[in-house]
């Protein structure tokens, strides 16, 4: 597999160039993503720690306040782990930076220096315990609810689609506190998986290789000390993940679109139909232009976002909505049009494109769907445009 033509544009620096060469050659352990998904995750997390890639989203500067997330990096590891290894290992390497993001950007001292260094090393397992059965996108309607305990807090409710649940060793928990109505009562706790009244579901089982699973807070203690952020605080802190990460959701689908383009590539110049290739019918040499256009399109899209984020240091909310929503559409399209072209062989259960087929679908609701990504562009087009037009 060569270097892909877009890291040679202006988005990127020459160490972005050499970690994408370093992604190339990297190999990682074979797991069985029809087994334990919990075994599997916390090989391939030990492996991704011991490459030092799990660096890119756990900064090693967080323990001391030094934080500066790449997100450039992050979509370039993001890329090549969903082309060259599929969804579960980008899942892995993702829910490290996604399950401490709020710690390295708001946590206390004491828990990043306890939390983080194990979980850059893959020692350990992070998750994110936000969604509810009854609230998904709509993150200011949460009902979990943690109730004043003493000087601590007793966290009650129930969560859903957990990414690592089960086998976590800590989860960042977004609970209602009730400071104030909506998003303003919510507030951020890390709470580890064996704390008294915590208990994890049977795993959902999804169309692809995911691992997730319920959650139930029974009167779940939490100290004081374990608090992230400050009460009241936990929507900024979630999105504040989100808006970090959710650009990243485009470069994997920028991936996975690669790869099914490269398998459409290998398919249509090797198969004969009507005494010819594939390849040589204008039909199937349209349907690759479009399959090409649109991942370099959406990939321009993912990379200028990072870079925006990169070199502004601002929140980018726009830009990052709309590289998830570019990116994860990209995907889906391109994937489809790859079945297409393989016929049968593309929906026989085991082929490279049928799975790509089922692990690029959920890119397109979690994070934020599709739906919600164009009323944050739109909300923000409408309020950048009313501020300028009052000044």
């Amino acid at each position: 597999m060569n270097p892909w033509p877009l890291w040679d544009t202006p988005f990127f620096e020459e160490r972005h160039r050499a970690f994408a060469r370093t992604l190339l050659e990297m190999e990682l352990p074979e797991v069985d993503e029809e087994g334990d998904l919990g075994v599997a995750s916390r090989i391939l997390a030990r492996a991704l720690g011991a490459r030092g890639l799990l660096d890119v989203v756990v900064p090693p500067g967080a323990e001391t306040g030094e934080v500066r997330i790449d997100l450039r990096a992050v979509c370039l590891a993001r890329e090549v782990l969903a082309y060259r290894f599929g969804d579960l290992a980008d899942s892995v390497f993702v829910m490290q930076g996604i399950g401490t993001a709020a710690l390295w950007q708001t946590g206390s001292a004491d828990l990043c220096h306890r939390v983080l260094p194990p979980a850059r090393r893959g020692e350990t397992i992070a998750a994110l315990a936000l969604t509810e059965p009854d609230t998904g996108s709509d993150v200011a309607n949460i009902t979990t609810v943690a109730e004043r305990d003493g000087d601590g807090w007793r966290i009650t409710g129930a969560k859903t689609f957990i990414s690592n649940a089960g086998f976590a060793d800590h989860y960042v928990v977004i609970a209602r506190t009730g400071e104030a109505p909506g998003a303003r009562g919510l507030t951020a706790f890390l709470v580890d998986a064996d704390a008294p009244g915590l208990t994890a579901g049977p795993p959902i089982r999804f169309m692809a290789p995911h691992p997730a699973a319920p959650l139930r807070f029974d009167a779940v203690p939490v100290g004081p000390d374990r608090v992230i952020g400050a009460p009241g605080q936990g929507f900024k802190v979630a999105m504040a993940t989100f808006d970090v990460f959710r650009a990243s959701v485009g470069a994997a689908g920028i991936g996975a679109g690669r790869r099914a383009l490269d398998e459409s590539l290998g398919r249509v110049t090797t198969r004969r139909l009507f005494g010819k290739t594939m390849a040589e019918m204008d039909g199937v040499q349209t349907k690759l232009a479009e399959m090409a256009t649109t991942l370099e399109s959406a990939a321009l899209c993912v990379y200028r976002a990072a870079w925006a984020k990169d070199t502004t240091g601002e929140r980018c909310t726009r830009d990052v909505s709309m590289a998830k929503l570019t990116g994860s559409e990209a995907a889906a399209s391109v994937v489809d049009a790859a079945v297409q072209l393989f016929g049968g062989a593309g929906v026989a259960h085991g082929s490279v494109v049928e799975k790509l087929y089922r692990e690029v679908r959920p890119m397109r609701i979690y994070e934020g769907a599709s739906e919600v990504q164009k009323l944050v562009i739109a909300r923000d087009l409408i309020k950048t445009f009313q501020q300028d037009s009052s000044r």
